[in-house]
C-alpha cells in the first residue's frame, strides 16, 4: 500500500457492451482477460477490491482474491454501483477508486496521483474542458449515504454527486506527468477501440490461450 490513506477499488461490470457486441471484461488481452488485468493493476495499491456485476453475469477467475456484489436491479448505472460498492466496502477504507472493467491501459501511477489529487476533498475528478470521468474518480467511503439518497431521488448518474459534494477538479493535463498519453482513460465501447488499445500495448488480437471458464 503507497497511498497515504486507506484505499479500495469499485470495479463496474454490469453494463450491456452493447456497442463491443459482446461482454468487454472477458475479452483477452495478451494472457489474460480484460478484468483480469484491471483487477491485477489495482491490487498493487488497494487494500480491498470490490468487483460490481450484474446478477447473472459471468466473471472470469481473478488474479487477487475480490468480493463480488450482483447488482439488485440490471443496468441501473455507475452511481448505482457506487453504492454498492460502498456498502460492500464501508468501514475497511477511507476512499475508493472507481473504475470501469474496460481500462486495460490502467496505470497505477495515475490512481496514486488522484489519490494526492484527493487531498481534505470529498471526490477527485479528472476534467478535459468540460467533459468529466467519473469512472477514473476518487471517492470517500463518507459519501454513501448521501449516493443511496440521490439513487432514493431518482439520480443514475454520478454527476449530481459530483456536483453536490466538496469536488477537487483535476485537469487532464495535470495527469499527465504520471500517464504522459493518459492511457488509463482509454476504454474500450467498440470492437474498433479494443483493437487500438492492443495495438498500444503491443498485443496481438489473436491468441491461442485457453481461459478458464467463468463462474
Amino acid at each position: 500500500m503507497t497511498t497515504s490513506i486507506e484505499l479500495g477499488a469499485i470495479v463496474l461490470c454490469g453494463g450491456k457492451s452493447s456497442r463491443m457486441g459482446q461482454p468487454k471484461h472477458l475479452l483477452p488481452f495478451g494472457d489474460e482477460l480484460v478484468l483480469q488485468r484491471v483487477v491485477r493493476k489495482l491490487s498493487d495499491i488497494t487494500t480491498k477490491i470490490v468487483i460490481v456485476a450484474a446478477p447473472d453475469q459471468a466473471i472470469p477467475e481473478l488474479p487477487v482474491e475480490c468480493q463480488l456484489v450482483r447488482d439488485k436491479v440490471t443496468y441501473q448505472g455507475p452511481l448505482s454501483g457506487l453504492m454498492y460498492g460502498m456498502q460492500a466496502l464501508e468501514g475497511d477504507v477511507e476512499a475508493v477508486y472507481l473504475s470501469g472493467c474496460d481500462v486495460p491501459l490502467l496505470k497505477s501511477e495515475f490512481v496514486k496521483e488522484m489519490v494526492r489529487q484527493l487531498n481534505t476533498a470529498e471526490i477527485a475528478v479528472p476534467y478535459e474542458e468540460k467533459f468529466l470521468h467519473p469512472l477514473a474518480s476518487v471517492y470517500r467511503t463518507a459519501l454513501r449515504v448521501r449516493v443511496e439518497e440521490l439513487i432514493a431521488a431518482g439520480e443514475r448518474r454520478p454527476r449530481q454527486l459530483i456536483e453536490s459534494s466538496t469536488t477537487h477538479l483535476v485537469s487532464v493535463e495535470d495527469l499527465r506527468s504520471v500517464d504522459q498519453n493518459l492511457d488509463s482513460l482509454r476504454n474500450m465501447n467498440t470492437p474498433e477501440a479494443y483493437a487500438e488499445l492492443l495495438e498500444i500495448a503491443g498485443i496481438s488480437a489473436i491468441t491461442e490461450r485457453r481461459f478458464p471458464h467463468p463462474q
